[in-house]
């Protein structure tokens, strides 16, 4: 890592911390090991929700055409979204709704804990 630049363009002074110079030992940092992991983990629960909403908005505007074409006679799309329906689209809306009231959850918990 370089030393940050001072105004001049020349590496500024930071001391470095010895544990040394205070005569005693420094405390031992706790292994982080498990953060990189999180954030990972994290990141890819925020693509799967991500992907899930854009499945939903994809699912109603299937569900407005086909009914607008089940209207003049075309009866294939509602039928294969009636298909779908059970295994794909209810589950979908499901782990919205689910994410949604957990995230307002953690929300309500952490201003809660601010006060």
């Amino acid at each position: 890592m370089t030393p940050p630049l001072a105004e001049s363009g020349e590496p500024s002074r930071i001391p470095a911390h010895n544990s040394s110079e205070t005569g005693r030992d420094a405390e031992p940092q706790p292994a982080a090991t498990s953060a990189p992991l999180l954030q990972r983990l994290k990141g890819w629960l925020d693509l799967a929700l991500v992907a899930d909403v854009f499945l939903v908005i994809a699912a109603a505007l299937w569900f407005a055409l086909a009914v607008v074409l089940h209207s003049r006679g075309v009866e294939a799309p509602l039928h294969l979204f009636q298909l779908l329906w059970e295994p794909l689209f209810t589950p979908a809306i499901g782990l919205l709704m689910a994410a949604a009231l957990l995230s307002g959850a953690l929300g309500w918990w952490q201003r809660r804990g601010q006060r």
